[in-house]
This record gives structure tokens, C-alpha cells and sequence, in this order.
């Protein structure tokens, strides 16, 4: 039995990366996938790239820092697939600056997407869950969310917000049968980090105990058992998945 057989999952930034990952591993334990990003061109090619393994992902436009984008997407996710089981809260983006130097623009973009993005996409699927009285929300926090970064105040302050909120909510919704968890990776190879020089890259690894960047797969997995029956009685958790980095 796949594990998240007949499920349905919105994952948010699944046009590629990490989110990509996802909507594949998801699709592969049985789950009808939602591919949620503002990135159409990419979007659809995921679509059909998944679709061509024989796996059940479909492509929806959203800007989730924008609610009526994120209400209208999951309007059409519950009127395709009846429901919605599990939401995966990925997307993000970065505007690295040091603090003299980075602007109200970097900020609030950073902001708008990483932690008001996490509440839209959340409220927006919570008359679903508690009409069925269950699901599974995980929301992407990060290790600069727990230890900070240099030159990251925004992400920093936005992936250490969603850990907040993912607490508030675990004792929120618990009573309502909707378990509430957060992944913080650490350095993972993705399109983020590949406009990373090499040298740095080296500096990252030497600090890891297991000596390498994390994989796209390694996140995935850690989303795919919070979203699972194997961890109904998890709940206001945030799982490191950083290779021992932050001990």
C-alpha cells in the first residue's frame, strides 16, 4: 500500500527544486499532487515531466503572496480532485543583502512570499481539512530561521516567523484533527544554491558533519513523513533535516 494512497497534496514552489522533488516522491506514494508556483513556463513542463512517468501532478498558477490568487487556486485544486489532504508549504524565495544595504523592496518581497505566503496558502485550505476533521500541514522553515545568517535578516526573520506560526497552529488545530509540522533544511542543492561560488560551497560542506550539501530527495522524505499516517501523533515539530550542522 503506497503511503499516501488517493491523498491530495498542494504543494506550493513545486515547479522545480525541493517542490519538484516533492510533487514526484508524492505522486509515487499514491497521492493526487497539485503542482502550486507563479512560475508557469517551468510549471507545466514539471507537469508534463511527471505526467510522462505516469504520475498523477497537475499544474496550477498561483502567486501566494497574493490571497485571491492562493483562495482562486484552491478553489480549482477542491472543484479538480474533491478535496484537500495535505498542504505542503514550500515555496520561497531569496534577497540576500547585508543590513546597511538592504532595501524596504528586499524585505518585503522576502516577507510577502516566505511567511504571509504560509498564512494565505494555510487559511485558504482550512475549511477543506476541518470539514473532513483531518489533515497534514508542513510549512519550510530553514536553519537560518533557528541560528540566523549573515546578509539574510529577511529570510531569517520570515523562516523563523513560520516556526512560530507553525507552533500557534498545532495547538490550534489539533482538536480539529489537522496535525501542524515545520522542515528546516539546511544547505541543499537546488537552484538557490547553484549561483553559489564553489569556494563557499567547500566552506558550507567543512562545517557539516556529514560533509555534503543536502539533496532535494532528503527534504522530500522528510516532507512525505510528516505527511503520512506513520506521523499522526507528531505535531507542532520541526524536523532538521541539515546533515548535523546545527547540533
Amino acid at each position: 500500500m503506497n503511503r499516501l494512497q488517493d491523498k491530495v497534496a498542494i504543494i506550493t514552489g513545486a515547479a522545480n527544486g525541493i517542490g519538484l522533488q516533492a510533487a514526484r516522491t508524492f505522486a509515487q506514494e499514491g497521492a493526487k499532487v497539485a503542482i502550486a508556483d507563479f512560475d508557469e513556463i517551468n510549471g507545466k513542463q514539471s507537469e508534463q515531466e511527471l505526467q510522462r512517468e505516469g504520475l498523477a501532478c497537475t499544474f496550477f498558477q498561483v502567486n501566494v503572496a497574493d490571497r485571491e490568487s492562493v483562495d482562486a487556486m484552491v478553489g480549482k485544486v477542491i472543484e479538480e480532485f474533491g478535496k484537500v489532504d495535505i498542504l505542503i508549504n514550500n515555496a520561497g524565495i531569496t534577497r540576500d543583502a547585508m543590513l546597511s544595504k538592504m532595501t524596504n523592496e528586499q524585505f518585503q518581497q522576502v516577507i510577502d512570499v516566505n511567511l504571509t505566503g504560509v498564512f494565505n496558502c494555510t487559511q485558504a485550505v482550512l475549511p477543506s481539512m476541518v470539514a473532513q476533521g483531518k489533515g497534514k500541514i508542513v510549512s519550510t522553515s530553514s536553519v537560518t530561521g533557528t541560528y540566523g545568517n549573515v546578509g539574510q535578516t529577511n529570510y531569517a526573520a520570515a523562516k523563523a516567523g513560520i516556526i512560530g506560526m507553525t507552533k500557534s497552529w498545532a495547538k490550534e488545530l489539533a482538536r480539529k484533527g489537522i496535525n501542524v509540522n515545520a522542515v528546516a533544511p539546511g544547505f541543499t542543492e537546488t537552484g538557490m544554491v547553484a549561483a553559489v561560488p564553489d569556494k563557499v560551497i567547500e566552506q558550507m560542506k567543512a562545517q557539516i558533519p556529514m560533509q555534503r550539501l543536502g539533496r532535494p530527495e532528503d527534504i522530500a522524505n522528510a516532507y512525505l513523513f510528516l505527511s503520512s499516517d506513520e506521523a499522526n501523533y507528531v505535531n507542532g515539530h520541526v524536523l532538521h533535516v541539515d546533515g548535523g550542522i546545527m547540533m
